[in-house]
């Protein structure tokens, strides 16, 4: 009998990090899953839930020392807001910047190395979502400058990570779920947030042993950077 895989998923809670556990669940995985502030009402036999503030070190210290020893096939980053909808730097406030920057690049690249010795080594793959917006190439016209910027950003501090992972054989994969119809991407959105995790889950497994660094979308379509 095969042994069961495992994976943790960081930002569960709604939207397409739910959509994933599920997703993961569906087919056979455990998992481990966090939550920012609320306990979540979904409840299943194979999935763990705990709590976590991806921003605040003293919290992802305490998940590092909850998941001491464990092994997961697969991780999944999925923290992000909006941010600052103005297309003018002066209209927006440092706190407000500080918050998108935190959120969007720095923390989530904080916790994914702390989770590195976690990975099972040769096979295991390490997903952040970040966004197409994220590129000069794919966002030539700079929509939602100050979030894309923290993608750019968050894509560049996750590539600092490879060499560690190449140590160990993991793999890296840069993340597009797609515009998804949640509370952050809204109702025009192009896909559901259970078709994004679909792809997203099809790409963590399709990458797993490959090595290296791949920004992709949640359909595989490769992304320039």
């Amino acid at each position: 009998m095969s042994q069961t895989k495992r994976a943790l998923i960081i930002g569960a809670s709604k939207g397409i990090g739910l959509a994933v556990v599920q997703q993961l669940l569906a087919d056979g995985w455990d998992v481990t899953a966090t939550y920012r502030s609320t306990a979540v009402s979904y409840q299943h036999e194979k999935l763990r839930w705990l709590p976590l503030d991806i921003t605040i070190a003293t919290q992802r210290e305490q998940l590092l020392q909850q998941l001491k020893g464990e092994q997961f096939d697969h991780a999944l980053i999925n923290a992000g807001i909006l941010g600052p909808d103005s297309m003018e730097l002066i209209a927006t406030s440092d706190d407000e910047l500080i918050q998108l920057f935190m959120t969007n690049s720095v923390a989530p690249v904080r916790m994914a190395e702390g989770l590195l010795p976690l990975l099972t080594e040769k096979q295991g793959v390490l997903g952040i979502t970040t966004s197409r917006l994220g590129s000069l190439t794919e966002n030539a016209e700079a929509i939602r400058p100050y979030y894309s910027a923290s993608k750019v950003a968050l894509n560049m501090l996750s590539r600092a990570l490879l060499q560690q992972m190449d140590l160990r054989g993991t793999t890296l994969l840069s993340l597009h779920p797609g515009w998804v119809k949640t509370d952050m991407g809204g109702d025009d959105a192009d896909i559901t947030a259970v078709e994004s995790a679909q792809g997203l889950v099809t790409q963590l497994n399709r990458f797993a042993g490959q090595g290296g660094h791949h920004y992709v979308d949640y359909s595989g379509r490769q992304l320039a950077w």
